[in-house]
């Protein structure tokens, strides 16, 4: 009986793990991590994001400055700045597992088999709410549309007093291409994602392990490496949205399972943040000593951060930095 109580409770997180319609596609946490089969990872065929990108940053509803510096940090610390971190591992590090899926494609001679460089544009603050605090799938696409429409990733981040449709219930965010984006010139790569502030509505879907889990075994929350369990919740949804953004930007590159409700580079390795991972255990991590927070990656700035593995496609692996 026990068995099958787990069976059932392992199908209801992988239907809330991925919601996908259409361009879009959706992240949800969980602490479960041993009912994926990565060697059923395959590559669909289909382009991946390329050439320079640039990531903007629309903020809507009320953060601190000192909130948009986490993600912000976290946006630098993904390239090569000019004044690297020599700490490791790092963020840039992470990343770096992003850089396979093409090598494969260019081994393949598949379409877009050349390599990806982001960087840091601008941010646009929406502090009145101008479409409310309840948004809908398309608010959030036309608030998206408030950055740059060509080869630009542009990020829509959602403060803790605002729903989004499927926010908590299914989804910690989303990423998807605009209609912009699908027109015909060629050039044109105008990708967006959402990512909510869950701090307020439901840390234990979308900031675990910051805080204890709604479903699956309870243990105790770990510390957030910038004190902040909403913000350090949004960096790992923002990351593995960019991770899948990159490498299934139309729904027909890199993804496991069903179109319907794909796995991507990052929810394919659901709830492993470092090696030994196992339900309810997001694995060994490194520990600052002196405000206790567990991390697996520097950034600049003296920033750490906690970031979901990768699948990496040679090995068919969950990929942790530690």
């Amino acid at each position: 009986m026990a068995s099958v109580a787990y069976i059932h409770l392992v199908t209801k997180i992988v239907l809330l793990l991925s919601l996908f319609n259409f361009t879009t596609a959706s992240r949800q946490l969980t602490e479960s991590t041993q009912y994926q089969n990565p060697a059923l990872f395959k590559y669909h065929n289909g382009p991946l994001l390329s050439g320079e990108i640039t990531i903007h940053l629309i903020w809507y509803g009320r953060f601190k400055p000192s909130q948009r510096a986490i993600i912000s940090d976290f946006i630098a610390s993904l390239s090569s700045p000019s004044k690297p971190t020599t700490d490791q591992p790092s963020v840039a590090t992470w990343w770096t597992t992003t850089e396979k899926y093409y090598h494969l494609i260019k081994n393949r001679k598949a379409p877009s088999g050349t390599s990806l460089a982001l960087s840091m544009g601008r941010h646009i603050l929406d502090e009145n709410y101008s479409f409310g605090k309840s948004l809908t799938s398309q608010q959030i696409q036309r608030l998206a549309a408030k950055g740059d429409s060509k080869n630009a990733i542009n990020v829509v981040l959602t403060s803790s007093d605002v729903n989004v449709d499927g926010f908590c219930s299914s989804r910690c965010g989303t990423h998807g291409i605009s209609k912009s984006g699908q027109m015909k010139e060629k050039n044109n790569k105008f990708a967006y994602i959402w990512v909510g502030n869950s701090e307020a509505q439901c840390p234990g879907n979308c900031a675990w392990p910051f805080h204890q889990p709604i479903y699956g075994p309870q243990g105790p929350p770990l510390v957030s490496p910038n004190n902040d369990v909403g913000l350090d919740g949004m960096v790992i949804n923002l990351a593995s949205l960019l991770a899948a953004t990159v490498t299934n930007p139309f729904g027909n590159g890199y993804y496991q399972g069903p179109i319907e409700a794909p796995l991507e580079a990052a929810s394919a390795c659901p709830g492993v943040y470092g090696s030994g991972a196992f339900p309810g255990y997001a694995g060994e991590l490194l520990v600052d000593p002196t405000s206790g927070a567990s991390y697996n990656a520097h950034g600049v700035h003296g920033r750490k951060y906690l970031l979901p593995a990768l699948l990496d496609p040679e090995t068919s692996s969950c990929s942790t930095l530690v």
